[in-house]
């Protein structure tokens, strides 16, 4: 049986850290074009901003659940990659910050991305009938659909992701000083407080931002759609950095097969999970056949003018092999998840598909005067992209900002020898930590 000890793993202080300059070059670029877009393109700008910022809040939110999910089940294989996963979710605050324009948008030009925010807005020029107003299904939505509640919403949410993020990194931090116990106590509380609370603003910011772009759509299952590919694309990200911290050798001695394989298998989980959610929703409403839901799926398989399939019915067959089919077939093979010039690879492309989805959601939402949406194509691609880097950029800055303002592994977790010996032993050695018990 082998033996390890702290120290033969452990660094004894925190990791060197990487160059921030190319992140924040990035994103600051990637920002300034995208500026560049609002004024030759308003509408699509704004929406492509949307969906980049969406893009990163998710897996921001995605990573934020991993923790609480660590705490709250007293993980131990995950104690390594966790530290990583403290450091992303400081990013809250810049991704706060970088939504303040949208919130802008919201109050002095809401129809660019957000009819129902202007009661006098014509439905007609959108292939309807009427005003937002005089809508009755606006009118019976109108008590959530409101500008006041977006805004309050969406700040308190950004407010507590932060806030829940300070609190899982200060008692990580601590315990690296002192290895008082009581930080892996208080980080399980917080977890059982703060995994409902999540949920409940993941939700809610999911339906204001995106789904109410077409309000008259109704769906039960939005949330949980967009948690599994928060879940989906925080897990990539997370394998991402695990192989990219053992390629700088910061992980060697700490990652093993194991971790990539436990990993790995979260990766196929909430890939069935997500097919799981996505059909069933297709297929209620498919059955169902009732107009207020099912018009949401036309537009995004045929031109309303002639029946034609379109654009974005070709991105729907897309999403079902890329979100689902792909992904299965390949992690189901033990070798592909222990492969580090694979698995990485298999992490980029779902958080891609994760992506073209969100772009599935909100472009549609976009109509020509007949009713049809504009083609994939030529829905302002080019902005989405530029968005994705700048925010994106912000984002790893943020990480990388944070990298060296701890020790690489939580070296006093009570669970690190379990973790570092990932199924190397059946039980620690005599004087090792011990689990924590409830």
């Amino acid at each position: 049986m082998a033996t390890h000890s702290h120290s033969s793993h452990a660094p004894a202080s925190a990791p060197a850290a990487p160059k921030t300059s190319l992140a924040l070059g990035l994103g600051v670029g990637g920002l300034a074009l995208t500026l560049v877009g609002a004024f030759i393109n308003p509408a699509s700008a704004a929406s492509s901003y949307l969906i980049g910022l969406t893009f990163w809040v998710g897996i921001s939110l995605g990573v934020l659940l991993l923790i609480m999910i660590h705490h709250i089940f007293d993980a131990g294989w995950s104690t390594v990659i966790r530290r990583q996963f403290e450091h992303v979710v400081d990013g809250f605050l810049w991704l706060g910050l970088l939504f303040i324009p949208l919130l802008i948008v919201a109050w002095t030009n809401p129809t660019l991305i957000w009819k129902w925010m202007d009661p006098n807005f014509d439905l007609a020029g959108v292939g309807g009938h009427g005003t937002v107003g005089s809508d009755p299904l606006y009118v019976k939505k109108a008590a959530f659909l409101s500008r006041e509640f977006f805004t309050g919403c969406t700040i308190f949410s950004f407010v507590a992701w932060y806030g829940l993020g300070r609190i899982f990194r200060r008692n990580s931090f601590n315990q690296d000083r002192d290895g008082d116990v009581k930080w892996t106590f208080s980080s399980r509380k917080w977890a059982a407080a703060g995994i409902p609370l999540v949920a409940l603003t993941l939700t809610a910011c999911i339906i204001l931002w995106v789904k109410s772009m077409e309000y008259h759509w109704f769906s039960t299952m939005y949330g949980v759609w967009f948690f599994a590919g928060c879940m989906r694309a925080a897990l990539s990200l997370g394998v991402v950095l695990m192989v990219w911290l053992y390629a700088r050798g910061d992980y060697k001695g700490v990652l093993n097969n194991n971790h990539l394989h436990s990993i790995g298998q979260l990766m196929l989980a909430f890939t069935v999970f997500w097919a799981y959610v996505t059909f069933s929703q297709y297929f209620l409403i498919w059955n169902a056949n009732v107009p207020e839901e099912t018009f949401w799926y036309n537009v995004r398989e045929m031109n309303n003018s002639d029946g034609s399939f379109n654009q974005w019915g070709w991105v729907g067959m897309f999403l079902v092999f890329g979100h689902f089919l792909a992904p299965f077939l390949v992690l189901l093979q033990y070798p592909v998840k222990v492969n580090k010039k694979v698995i990485p690879w298999v992490g980029v492309f779902i958080a891609f598909v994760f992506l073209i989805d969100l772009c599935y959601n909100v472009m549609p939402a976009k109509k020509l005067p007949n009713g049809d949406p504009y083609p994939f194509l030529q829905s302002g691609l080019i902005w989405v992209l530029t968005s994705v880097v700048g925010v994106g950029g912000i984002f790893f800055w943020s990480y990388l900002r944070s990298f060296p303002k701890a020790k690489l592994i939580p070296i006093r977790d009570p669970r690190i020898l379990e973790s570092l010996t990932h199924h190397e032993m059946s039980a620690p050695p005599e004087g090792a930590a011990q689990p924590v018990s409830h």
